[in-house]
């Protein structure tokens, strides 16, 4: 397959998932929304695309680094939670995305 129908098949899916998780929340259907949005679709695209390229050790590996990046995404589903009834959407979204990014920094640091 080459570069650019992939990349196209992962705009595609992404934007598939995006569009069906948004559309699914405004019509109220808030678990399926959730449920759409965290299907692993993506992921196992990518297992697939990596064990393809670089066999099972390179998809072993990107396998248990996700893993990390689960403790961050926690705290920043909580943050939204607690955040918008008090803050509003904006300034969560703003202080959710950097506790994110400070957890992943913590993450890297605690993995050195």
């Amino acid at each position: 397959m080459n570069e650019l129908v992939k990349y196209a098949v992962y705009f595609l899916l992404g934007g598939t998932i995006v569009s069906v998780s948004t559309y699914l929340g405004s019509q109220g259907k808030s678990f399926l929304a959730a449920m759409a949005s965290t299907f692993p679709a993506i992921t196992g695209v990518t297992f697939i695309l990596l064990y393809v390229s670089g066999g099972g050790t390179t998809t072993v590996d990107y396998a248990k680094n996700l893993l990390w990046f689960v403790p961050p995404w926690i705290v920043y589903v909580l943050a939204m939670i607690m955040g918008i009834p008090r803050l509003g959407f904006w300034p969560t979204m703003a202080g959710s995305l950097v506790l994110y990014i400070g957890c992943i920094g913590l993450v890297k640091t605690m993995l050195r």
